[in-house]
């Protein structure tokens, strides 16, 4: 299941070489309080939470973009061969994040297995190209970004989990690439509904429970993400985009409190969404007003195969309506669905119930091998 010879692979690249260029964009920073250097910084100081062995690298595509990813494997492993030979998970973070956000769930889940974390083309230190306007073109461009790390990592199959947009780019990656994935875990997965159609004046959503609306931040970028990029607003800041981060997510510092005592966690996405523009011109072409998905998934999944295991997680507090799971499930009749809802967890699940969130994962996983 997984390479042996990673640490020598001639496409890896030592985190120590030279940052991504920022090419036209260069005069940002004089305006902007950040870099690459200072969003590796920010990383590094969240990763040395990592109790288990930890490698590090650039995974450099054919076409030369470069995915910033880490294998995380068990320190106490009895027998480091029989960990080696698990099917690895691979984790895929949602918009705007990066592999700082799974350190809560890093050490429970490789327990047992290898895991891996990446941040997506156009997110985090990896590579930000320019993407299509065509929404599947955009996809496509996620899509096969994912392939061709997976192609140079050299893993055969993999347990495929992704969060919020990675949900989403996780299932497309499985229907055109089903024999490479084992099982499908999709965690408060974005873009599956269809965006509905507006109800007439005084009509009743009759005996429907009705979930909280989406926070701030996401009603920020939706107002927004029509006319320009969605993180815009965050660059056009300039010397107070940190405290714009810290004022619209402040849910961020207090998930993490037990680890940082500081803003550690709202600085690393802050630096990790000040960047050169580049995943998210990809996300705002596949998405329509207030988030909807322009190709939505839900009209897709009917062409996983029927054998493939899903499992969908939500929060049981999330804006993302977990009525759509069990839509998919319907969708796949006998095929092996799982919905599962994870109380007092919000849209980040993994980081609001940690402990329930890594149990979740590990048992399904283990139904693996």
């Amino acid at each position: 299941m997984l390479a042996t010879n990673l640490p020598v692979n001639t496409r890896m690249q030592d985190e120590s070489e030279l940052e991504l260029n920022s090419g036209s964009w260069s005069w940002w920073p004089s305006w902007r309080p950040t870099s690459m250097s200072l969003l590796k910084s920010a990383e590094a100081k969240i990763l040395a939470c990592i109790q288990n062995e930890v490698w590090s690298r650039f995974v450099t595509l054919p076409n030369q973009n470069r995915i910033w990813t880490l294998m995380v494997t068990n320190r106490t492993a009895r027998r480091p061969s029989d960990q080696a030979s698990q099917t690895p998970l691979v984790m895929v973070h949602g918009f705007g994040g990066g592999v700082g956000l799974w350190i809560r769930n890093l050490d429970s889940v490789s327990r047992s297995r290898p895991v891996y974390a990446f941040d997506l083309l156009g997110f985090g230190r990896s590579s930000r190209p320019s993407f299509p306007t065509d929404a599947s073109l955009a996809e496509e461009q996620f899509v096969s970004s994912i392939e061709q790390w997976r192609q140079t990592v050299g893993l055969e199959r993999m347990i495929l989990l992704g969060h919020s947009l990675g949900g989403y780019l996780a299932t497309s990656y499985s229907i055109q690439y089903p024999e490479r994935v084992s099982h499908l875990i999709l965690v408060d997965p974005w873009g599956f509904p269809e965006r509905p159609k507006p109800q007439p004046e005084g009509s009743s959503q009759g005996s429907e429970v009705k979930r909280p609306g989406p926070p701030r931040w996401v009603k920020a970028v939706a107002s927004v993400v029509t006319l320009f990029n969605p993180l815009a607003i965050i660059r056009a800041a300039g010397p107070w985009g940190p405290g714009l981060v810290n004022r619209f997510r402040p849910d961020f510092k207090s998930k993490f409190e037990d680890l940082f005592d500081d803003n550690t966690m709202t600085e690393y996405l802050y630096h990790c969404n000040a960047q050169t523009p580049s995943g998210e011109v990809g996300f705002r072409a596949m998405s329509e007003s207030l988030g909807w998905a322009k190709r939505p998934m839900v009209q897709r999944v009917n062409l996983l195969p029927p054998s493939l295991p899903v499992s969908m997680l939500y929060g049981a507090r999330s804006w993302v309506d977990s009525s759509t799971g069990k839509h998919v499930a319907q969708i796949r009749g006998q095929s092996p669905t799982r919905v599962v809802l994870i109380d007092d967890a919000s849209h980040h699940v993994y980081a609001d119930q940690p402990e329930e969130f890594n149990r979740v994962v590990e048992n399904i996983c283990n139904t693996v091998d």
